[in-house]
């Protein structure tokens, strides 16, 4: 692991052309093999965050670094970057070997070379027998780790993800999210995920940033002090309680802070 931060957000902020404030100046430091989570409701700027890290919003201030360099310049520093959002988005017509090799194939990389990586990256997903199907044969699970496959298949080192499993049942959000770990541990990822749900927040995450809404703004982080590999039991354990406590006194204090703001 380097020493150089992965991220570095610095006193970046957002706000919209019609004046509506998305987020406070923010500053925060993501360090490689991290596993940092932002946590908070609907409107507390996580997703907006997230798209400015990307560099698919442009702060209206401040300035974001991925391994000290700016965004644009990533890949001229060695670096890869993918993001899977919170819909699969998948092209419907085509079978799941060809929307995972999507981002091969607009960057031009010859078939020879990407199909090998392609099913490498179905096979690290558990899908190296569905290459064939189309996405509408697929469950919404299943789809969404094509989803991540197609993030994996350009060998990043950092994976930006926008409540992904959000839309799915409870047993299978779960199964992904100890998947997801196992990805995360095995390709030495760093990674940076957005949810609302306090208990994905505590057993996914090195660390918990906690954001409250109007304007968007971090009110605290958490670090999640607890060994790897984490199975079934730890969502049931003691510590696992006390985290999912703290994060949510965490939210409830500011949303208090935001109730006395509004009657000031």
């Amino acid at each position: 692991m380097s020493d150089v931060p992965a991220v570095e957000v610095l006193s970046a902020e957002k706000t919209y052309p019609n004046g509506t404030r998305a987020l406070l100046p923010v500053n925060l430091t993501v360090r490689e093999g991290e596993f940092v989570t932002l946590l908070g409701p609907s409107g507390c700027g996580k997703s907006t965050l997230l798209k400015m890290v990307a560099g698919l919003l442009a702060p209206s201030d401040g300035r974001l670094l991925l391994w000290r360099r700016p965004v644009a310049e990533l890949e001229a520093g060695g670096h890869g970057m993918s993001f899977v959002f919170q819909e699969a988005t998948l092209m419907p017509w085509a079978r799941v070997l060809a929307n995972v090799r999507l981002p091969l194939d607009l960057a031009g990389v010859p078939r020879a070379e990407s199909e090998p990586r392609v099913r490498k990256a179905l096979k690290l997903v558990g899908l190296d027998s569905f290459e064939g199907q189309l996405p509408r044969e697929l469950s919404g699970g299943m789809q969404m780790r094509v989803s991540i496959a197609r993030g994996l298949v350009t060998e990043p080192q950092l994976l930006l993800m926008d409540e992904p499993f959000g839309a799915l049942d409870e047993i299978t959000r779960n199964r992904l999210d100890s998947d997801l770990l196992a990805l995360w541990q095995d390709r030495r990822l760093t990674v940076i995920f957005v949810t609302h749900s306090i208990y994905e927040a505590v057993y996914l995450s090195t660390r918990v940033v906690v954001m409250a809404a109007r304007p968007g703004r971090i009110v605290e982080e958490v670090a999640i002090d607890e060994p790897y590999p984490r199975g079934p039991g730890f969502r049931v354990s003691t510590a696992f309680s006390q985290y999912a406590e703290r994060l949510q006194d965490s939210l409830l204090r500011a949303s208090g802070d935001q109730a006395d703001a509004a009657l000031a």
